[in-house]
């Protein structure tokens, strides 16, 4: 139990929106639920937070602990899913699968079964560290013009999200389906029954989700009918906080798909009813085919590790640019003594020149590898990212950084792409009690994504992540839209090895663009500064994306902005929304630790 009595405060409200807020969830497990925690001295905690975007307040946290196994994600009924799996002898993919299915009920405007993820899964047995990419394609139709208009221009950002065009097919589902495949343990339809019966049943709006539903109303989400049906009352106006909502055209997919596979819904009428409602769309219709279902694939990729100090941090590679863009930062971090610096201002300083660097190189050369040449190996490359490092100052800010050359010889035939994507995702990690573990970012794009609704669920507006413009100067854009190519994310997944090649480190986050500083600051506050998870997750942010530099309002980061502006730093106060889950695994315990800007909640045993 927390010393400072903090610990009754979390857990009397834990009590107030596990019950409360779900009574339609068995009473026995949400007092389950609150048993462990008691008896474990488990503190549980959840943010007060809106639309996925912007952030209204923190909730005092402080980390979790336990023996056998833990699981942290962004909804407590999420986490209450997985814990009951894990409690039951699942594997970590047994448990991602139902934490995913219940997101999507309870979280919809973030992620689910109409979107796409990237999944990390470490199996103790054969000690080996697997990746999965489940992004989203683009229909085999669509040419590097998708996004312009008549006149030659693109479109807005706005103007591509609403409506079927910015669908691409979805590929959490297959991605569940293969992994737990190969690392399942429970029976695939039992993992689904969560969903169902509370989808059935129905739930109350939480605060967060109330709160997006009505700023995304300013968006467009109830310019269609069945996501106006779902998430408007008959007058119009958004359903509220507490309000109880049933889904049970969403229970009856997820039936579906327990009974028949993911078959059911690349193959089948759900397929169908996709593509008859993007086609259907007054804005923006789509072009996707049941080709374009039928062919998708999931595509277990290398991971991409880079030494850091003592460690080896591995994510995922491309299409997503999160794996290589954090090993960047970090390798060009380790010419500097962070541990003996401590967090503070020269820390931020030397964190956003860093981080300038890797994004330069990010926007020219980083994109969908099997559809463009990568110099993946040169960009990792330990004398090219020291030479990088060389570029910063400790006396002054560099200003916008230009991206390198690493030794490749196709670089001058690029033009960089500087769109960002937009924040509306989820992440969760999951370590179970044979020692396997989880790390998976999962995303709809844009929180409520394209604004399309079939058959109970969302559907992703992920092609809004290629570049809408598809060269520039006379030189192609690696992110431009191609028919079957995945589009570049910064989904950053990551696992943490020590020198004995043992996962010490779960982490990831949801925030668009600002994820891979999300996770790199989180990474350099635990492994060099010692922080406790939850500390590390609770510390105020800083990034930068190769231009201003954002500090977190009403956090100690604040605190920086003179020294920064004395270097010679653009900076900007802003509400930076993160969504850090993680778990630190050691040799006697696990601890995580779960984001107080979102509802997250850890459980363990």
């Amino acid at each position: 139990m927390n010393k400072d009595g903090s610990f009754l405060e979390v857990m009397t409200m834990a009590k107030d929106y596990i019950i409360t807020r779900s009574r339609r969830v068995p009473i026995c497990r949400a007092i389950a639920a609150l048993g462990i925690a008691a008896s474990l001295g488990l503190g549980t905690a959840f943010a007060q937070d809106p639309q996925p975007e912007s952030g209204t307040g923190r909730l005092s946290k402080e980390s979790v602990t336990s023996q056998e196994f833990m699981v942290s994600a962004a909804n407590p009924l999420a986490a209450q899913a997985g814990y009951d799996v894990l409690k039951a002898g699942g594997t970590a993919m047994d448990a991602a699968v139902a934490v995913q299915m219940m997101l999507n009920l309870v979280e919809p405007q973030s992620s689910g079964i109409g979107g796409g993820a990237f999944l990390l899964y470490w199996d103790a047995n054969s000690k080996t560290l697997e990746t999965y990419d489940g992004r989203e394609t683009a229909p085999a139709a669509a040419t590097p013009e998708y996004f312009l208009k008549e006149d030659g221009t693109p479109k807005g950002f706005w103007e591509a999200v609403v409506g079927g065009r910015s669908v691409g097919v979805p590929g959490t589902l297959r991605l569940l389906e293969v992994a737990h495949g190969k690392h399942g343990k429970a029976a695939w339809s039992d993992l689904f029954q969560p969903a169902i019966s509370l989808a059935d049943a129905g739930f109350e709006i939480s605060p967060r989700m109330a709160k997006s539903i009505a700023a995304a109303q300013e968006k467009g989400l109830d310019k269609f009918p069945a996501a106006k049906a779902y998430f408007f009352n008959e007058d119009g106006t958004p359903k509220a906080e507490g309000s109880l909502l049933k889904n049970p055209e969403f229970a009856a997919t997820l039936r579906s798909i327990a009974e028949g596979g993911a078959d059911v819904f690349y193959k089948g009428d759900i397929a169908k009813n996709i593509l008859a409602a993007v086609q259907a769309t007054t804005e923006n219709p789509g072009i996707l085919s049941l080709e374009d279902f039928a062919n998708y694939e999931v595509k277990q990729r290398d991971p991409v590790c880079m030494d850091y100090r003592a460690h080896k941090v591995c994510g995922m590679g491309p299409p997503t640019s999160g794996g290589l863009t954090v090993g960047q930062i970090l390798s060009v971090l380790s010419h500097f003594d962070l541990p003996a610096m401590g967090p503070g201002a020269e820390a931020a300083h030397l964190f956003a020149e860093a981080n300038k660097l890797a994004y330069a190189d990010r926007g020219l050369y980083m994109a969908d590898s099997d559809f463009v040449r990568m110099p993946t190996k040169g960009l990792l490359d330990a004398d090219y990212l020291a030479d990088r490092a060389s570029l910063i100052k400790r006396d002054g800010a560099m200003g916008k950084a230009t991206p390198g050359t690493p030794p490749w010889k196709d670089a001058a035939l690029r033009s960089p792409d500087e769109g960002l994507e937009r924040p509306g995702t989820s992440h969760f990690v999951i370590r179970d009690s044979y020692g396997n573990a989880v790390s998976m970012t999962t995303t709809i794009e844009t929180g409520f994504g394209s604004r399309v609704m079939v058959n109970g669920f969302l559907l992703n507006n992920e092609l809004t992540d290629f570049s809408r413009v598809p060269e520039k100067d006379g030189k192609v854009i690696a992110n431009r839209v191609e028919g079957g190519k995945r589009p570049r994310s910064s989904m950053a997944p990551t696992i943490v090895f020590d020198a004995q090649g043992e996962p010490v480190l779960l982490i990831g986050s949801p925030g668009g663009s600002r994820i891979i500083n999300y996770v790199a600051k989180t990474l350099v506050a635990v492994l060099d500064w010692d922080m406790d998870i939850q500390k590390a997750i609770d510390m105020g942010h800083f990034v930068n994306r190769n231009g201003a530099t954002d500090l977190e309002e009403g956090t100690e980061a604040v605190g920086y902005q003179q020294a920064l502006e004395a270097l010679g730093h653009e900076v900007k106060i802003r509400d930076l929304n993160s969504g850090l889950h993680g778990i630190v695994i050691a040799k006697d315990k696990l601890t995580g630790g779960a984001d107080p800007r979102r509802e997250g909640l850890v459980l363990g045993d």
